[in-house]
C-alpha cells in the first residue's frame, strides 16, 4: 500500500496545475495517469485561452458577462466571477513557468478573436496552446518531485466513514492492483468525448473521473450539456480550431453565402459554439450543404498568417480531408467536443464527499452552464486546478490517515478484475463492436438537435448494449499491458456517463445552450432556469434541481 497526503488522479492541465498548487503548499503529492502526462487530452486543445487584462483596457466584467450570456445564463455567477477575475494571474503565472505566448508587434502578449467575446481577449501559441502549457507544467510537475504513477489506471475510489481517502489502482505495465492512501483525492481525468462517435477528443477521453466520482456517491449535474463544435472533420471528427475563425475564416455554403449573416448579424461566424454549429447543422439539413458538411474558407488570410498562426490545423486538413485552406476551402460540420456538465463542485473544487475533489472538464462548478466559450476551458483548468491543489493541502495538514483503509480494496478488485477474465467465451464479443454502437446511437439521438422520441429511441437502445457489455469478453489473459482489459473496463465507466447525458436530456424539458430539443424549441426561465442534478441508486439516476446562481446579471433574450 503506498501513502500520500494527496492524490491527483489525471495529469492532464487541471491535475497537474492542481499538484504544483498541493505540492507548494507543502504537503506529499502523488499524481496517477493512465497514460504519459503530456500524452493527456489538454495537449490537444488549440485556440488559446481567455482573460482580461487591465492594461488592455479590458474588464474581468466583460468577460463575465459574456461567459454567462454564452452559458444560456445556467452557469454559476458566482463561480464565473471568480474564475473571469484570477484569469490574468494565471496567465502571467503560465509565462513565468516559461510557455512562450505569441506576441503582438509591439512585444506585448498577442491576443486573437473568440466567439461569444465582444472583444479580443484571447491569449495563444500559434494553434498549439494546450500542448505548450501542459509541456511547462509537467517541467514544473517534475522539478517539484511530485510522485508520477505514469501509466497506471484507476479501478476505484476509497470512501470509509462518509470521506474519500484513496484509491485502487492497476499498474498496466504489471498487471498488479494496489491500494493508495490518501487525505484528499482530486479527480481530473478530463471528459467523456469518446462516448459519442466520432468526436474530436482522444480515445482515451472515457468519462472513467465522472463515473468513479459517481459510483462512491458524488452527484452528476448537467450532464445533458454536450457541446457539439462548429468546425471538426467529417473523416475523423478532428478539430479545425475556432482560432481560424478568430483570425477572419469565413463559412460558406454550397452557393458561397456566409450564412452567418442570417443566423447572427452582429457576430457572424464568432457567434458561440451553440449558436454556430445549429446555423451549419441547419443549412445541411436543408440542402444547402456539400456532402453533408458546409466549408471553412480561410484563403482570404493569406499564406503567410496560415503558416505562422494555423499551421497545425492546416495540416490537418491536408492530411485527412485532402484540403490546402491556403488554396481552397475545407469541409467542416459540428462534431461532439466537450461536455459542459460533470461532478458538481464548489468554486474550491470540493465535492459532496469530504476529502474528494474535482476539476477541469470532469467537474461542474459550474462556469459553463449550457454552452462553453471557446478559450475558457483551459482557463477553467488552471484556475480551478489551482484552486482545488490549495484547498485540498491546507485540509489535510491537520489530518490523519483513514485507518481502515488496507489492502483489502485492492484484493476486492482483483476479485472483480478475475470475474471478467473468467467469463466463457462461448458467444461473447468483444469491447469494440459494442462500444461503437454506442458511441454511434449517442451521436445520432443526443446530437445538435434531440428530441423525445429520439432520446428514448437511445435510452434503450443503450440499455440493451449495457447488457451485451455485461458479457463482453477478455481474450487476453495476461498482465502486462492488457489493453484487451483495460478498454474493456473503460467501457463500463462510458455507459455510467451515457446514461446521465440521457436522462438529463430527457428531464429538462426545454431548449438552452446546447440542449436543443426540436420538440420543444424555447428556453423556459420560469421553470427550467436550474441544474439537473443527478444521484446514483441501484434503480437508476434519482434526480434533483438545483437554483442557479445569479449575482449580477439577469437572464434576456439572447443573440449574436
Amino acid at each position: 500500500m503506498f501513502d500520500h497526503d494527496v492524490l491527483v488522479i489525471g495529469a492532464g492541465l487541471a491535475g497537474m496545475r492542481a499538484a504544483l498548487a498541493a505540492s507548494q503548499a507543502g504537503v506529499n503529492v502523488a499524481v496517477v495517469t493512465k497514460v504519459f502526462p503530456v500524452r493527456s487530452h489538454s495537449n490537444a486543445a488549440q485556440g488559446g485561452i481567455n482573460a482580461a487584462l487591465t492594461d488592455r483596457g479590458d474588464k474581468w466584467e466583460d468577460h463575465a458577462y459574456d461567459t454567462v450570456k454564452g452559458s444560456d445564463y445556467l452557469g454559476d455567477q458566482d463561480a464565473i466571477e471568480i474564475m473571469c477575475k484570477e484569469a490574468g494571474s494565471e496567465i502571467i503565472n503560465m509565462e513565468h513557468m516559461g510557455t512562450i505566448f505569441n506576441r503582438d508587434a509591439e512585444g506585448k502578449l498577442g491576443v486573437r478573436a473568440f466567439g461569444g467575446q465582444r472583444q479580443a481577449r484571447t491569449f495563444f501559441v500559434a494553434d498549439f496552446t494546450g500542448q505548450a502549457l501542459l509541456y511547462v507544467l509537467h517541467e514544473q510537475v517534475m522539478k517539484s518531485g511530485v510522485r508520477v504513477y505514469e501509466e497506471w489506471f484507476v479501478l476505484s475510489l476509497i470512501v470509509e466513514g462518509g470521506e474519500c481517502c484513496g484509491a485502487v489502482v492497476m499498474e498496466m505495465k504489471t498487471g498488479e492492483v494496489h491500494t493508495i492512501r490518501a487525505k484528499a483525492v482530486i479527480m481530473a481525468t478530463g471528459g467523456i468525448g469518446r462516448v459519442f462517435e466520432p468526436s474530436t477528443n482522444a480515445l482515451i477521453c472515457t468519462g472513467d473521473g465522472m463515473a468513479l466520482a459517481y459510483r462512491a456517491g458524488a452527484p452528476l449535474m448537467d450532464m445533458e450539456m454536450i457541446q457539439y463544435h462548429p468546425t471538426t472533420l467529417k473523416s475523423n471528427g478532428a478539430l479545425m480550431s475556432e482560432a481560424a475563425r478568430g483570425e477572419g475564416a469565413y463559412l460558406i455554403n454550397k452557393d458561397g453565402d456566409r450564412f452567418m449573416k442570417r443566423y447572427a448579424p452582429n457576430m457572424m461566424e464568432l457567434a458561440s459554439r451553440d449558436v454556430v454549429s445549429r446555423s451549419e447543422q441547419t443549412e445541411i439539413n436543408e440542402g444547402r450543404g456539400v456532402n453533408g458538411c458546409v466549408l471553412l474558407d480561410c484563403r482570404h488570410l493569406g499564406e503567410k498568417l496560415i503558416k505562422e498562426k494555423l499551421g497545425q490545423i492546416r495540416q490537418l486538413g491536408i492530411d485527412f480531408a485532402n484540403a490546402d485552406m491556403i488554396k481552397e476551402p475545407v469541409p467542416v460540420r459540428p462534431g461532439m467536443h466537450y461536455v459542459m456538465g460533470g461532478i458538481r463542485t464548489n468554486y474550491d473544487g470540493l465535492t459532496s464527499i469530504p476529502g474528494l475533489y474535482a476539476a477541469g472538464e470532469t467537474a461542474c462548478v459550474s462556469v459553463h452552464g449550457g454552452n462553453r466559450l471557446g478559450a475558457n476551458s483551459l482557463l477553467d483548468t488552471l484556475v480551478f486546478g489551482k484552486r482545488s491543489g490549495q484547498h485540498a493541502a491546507a485540509g489535510v495538514k491537520s489530518k490523519q490517515h483513514a485507518a481502515g483503509v488496507t489492502d483489502a480494496y485492492s484484493e476486492a478488485e482483483k476479485k472483480k478484475i478475475q470475474a471478467i477474465l473468467d467469463r466463457p467465451a462461448d458467444g461473447g464479443e468483444l469491447f469494440g463492436k459494442v462500444r461503437q454502437e454506442l458511441g454511434e446511437t449517442m451521436n445520432k439521438y443526443l446530437a445538435v438537435f434531440r428530441d423525445q422520441q429520439g432520446m428514448e429511441t437511445a435510452q434503450r437502445k443503450v440499455k440493451e448494449l449495457r447488457m451485451r457489455y455485461e458479457k463482453v469478453i477478455v481474450h487476453d489473459k495476461g498482465r502486462t499491458f492488457n489493453t484487451n482489459l483495460i478498454f474493456t473496463l473503460e467501457l463500463g465507466f462510458m455507459f455510467d456517463c451515457a446514461e446521465t447525458v440521457i436522462v438529463g436530456a430527457l428531464e429538462r424539458k426545454e431548449s438552452r445552450g446546447a440542449h436543443t430539443r426540436t420538440d420543444m424549441p424555447k428556453r423556459d426561465d420560469a421553470n427550467w432556469l436550474k441544474h439537473v442534478v443527478q444521484f446514483r441508486t441501484p434503480e437508476g439516476p434519482r434526480i434533483e434541481d438545483q437554483p442557479v446562481k445569479i449575482t449580477q446579471w439577469q437572464p434576456q433574450v439572447r443573440s449574436y
